[in-house]
């Protein structure tokens, strides 16, 4: 596995996980009314678009790279 692939394996699990975590948090702010839960969910979507935009740029960047 080439460290092309890796890499994105790795940006796609972690925005998996921002967005299921920042779901999370919104639907316990509804729940408990915390203001961290929301805080905490909207910095996390915040990071999953973040991911999205960075795994977006290293493929551009290494369009010509083999993924083996």
């Amino acid at each position: 596995m080439s460290l092309k692939t890796f890499h994105v394996v790795f940006v796609v699990a972690s925005t998996i996980l921002a967005i299921s975590f920042g779901v999370w948090a919104i639907r316990d702010y509804r729940a408990s009314g915390e203001t961290a839960s929301i805080v905490v969910g909207v910095l996390s979507l915040c990071g999953a678009v973040s991911l999205l935009v960075y795994g977006r740029w290293f493929l551009r960047k290494l369009k010509n790279e083999s993924y083996l």
